[in-house]
């Protein structure tokens, strides 16, 4: 790569992360300005974490990007419009929408018979790994309040270090510059604004995703064979290093799903790259946090916990490890056996699985579920 390139990729880099800011500061601005009835639909809407479990699934499904996800909500808690509480199912959701890049990637391989066997299970092991955990967490928060009460404490550090890092009183994303003041002042309708600043957010990372991939990694993967997958701690290290830079696991876990399919590193290699992925993603969101201060750091410290919670469960203990590995390679055995069960799969857990609990959480409005789920609310809102 010439020196011009690189050059052309630090600017864009560095111009995609100014505009990145400005877009969460013009969307705080513009979610402040929603009308009361539009702030409590959404409230109504997030308020049952299965709901709001299965909105973070599909938004990120369909947007491809945990990473906008998850500032937008981080915005949306720093702004008031949804509950601190709310928020965590939805970042759950979005850790498991966020698989689906890999597995679209093993499609390619689908007139390569035993390489799609391997590619589908590359591809699925990321999804199996966010499946097992969001199982575990999910009920355990909703119960006990698990995720929470850890974040109440560890926030106040990071609180701390937000205020010594920034004024609170001029924060850069919960507090108006007069560049969002001028943008704003042009939209009569706030939320064509909102939207059209979540268009423009999604198109910042996916450039800090492309040209910072380009600059950490190259145009070879080659590169990525040899020193990256070494032995599992290793991987796992780059994982997160790689991923922390581009700002997208939906850009280095893909990376994964070619190199098991032609055997050039082994399902536990790619795993373990995988894992480390997932803690690379919540750079984005403490970024965000940390400029942004307030409820909003505790989004972003549910985040790291929840991906920290899966690696500290699986990354020690060979056996452990060995679960979501076992459950992708079967997947891709089925695969490779029936091609249509891997197009299922798809469908299933990604689109008509969340869409169908969310129409039946719905209907049980006034059921049990839900008398549990607001002493769950009444509980967190209580303890913060």
């Amino acid at each position: 790569m010439n020196n011009r390139k690189v050059h052309i990729y630090y600017s864009i880099i560095i111009t995609s992360l100014i505009l990145f800011f400005i877009t969460l500061n013009v969307m705080a601005s513009s979610l402040k300005l929603l009308s009361q009835e539009t702030i409590n639909s959404l409230i109504q809407a997030t308020s049952n974490p299965f709901i709001g479990l299965f909105i973070g699934l599909i938004a990120t499904a369909i947007i491809q990007s945990s990473s906008a996800v998850t500032s937008i909500i981080v915005t949306m808690v720093a702004a008031g419009t949804i509950s601190f509480q709310s928020s965590i199912p939805i970042i759950m959701g979005a850790n498991i929408g966020t698989t689906l890049t890999s597995t679209l990637v093993s499609l390619t391989f689908v007139n390569q018979k035993n390489k799609f066997r391997r590619a589908i299970a590359a591809g699925t092991v990321h999804d199996m790994f966010n499946i097992i955990v969001t199982a575990i967490l999910f009920p355990l928060e909703i119960t006990t309040g698990f995720l929470s009460n850890i974040t109440s404490f560890l926030s106040n550090k990071f609180k701390s270090l937000s205020y010594n890092f920034i004024d609170t009183d001029i924060s850069f994303i919960t507090h108006e510059t007069k560049i969002s003041s001028v943008i704003v002042g042009w939209f009569d309708s706030y939320i064509l604004l909102s939207i059209l600043s979540f268009i423009i957010l999604l198109i910042t990372i996916k450039l800090l995703a492309k040209y910072g991939s380009l600059v950490l990694i190259g145009e070879s993967k080659e590169k990525m064979q040899r020193y990256f997958f070494t032995n599992p701690l290793r991987s796992f290290l780059w994982g997160t290093v790689i991923t922390a830079g581009v700002q997208s696991s939906s850009v280095t876990t893909p990376l994964v799903v070619p190199l098991v399919a032609t055997k050039k590193i082994s399902m536990n290699q790619g795993f373990a790259f995988v894992m480390g992925a997932n803690i690379g993603t919540t750079i984005t969101a403490l970024l965000v946090a940390i400029f942004t201060g307030g409820a909003a750091i505790n989004v972003a410290v549910v985040h790291l916990l929840f991906n920290l919670f899966g690696v500290v469960l699986f990354l020690p203990n060979k056996a452990f490890r060995q679960i979501p590995v076992v459950l992708a390679e079967k997947l891709g055995k089925l695969t490779g056996q029936y091609r249509i069960a891997g197009f299922i799969y798809i469908i299933f857990i990604f689109f008509l699985l969340p869409y169908t609990l969310i129409y039946f959480s719905q209907k049980s409005e006034n059921g049990i579920t839900n008398n549990k789920i607001g002493s769950y609310h009444e509980q967190r809102v209580d303890n913060q």
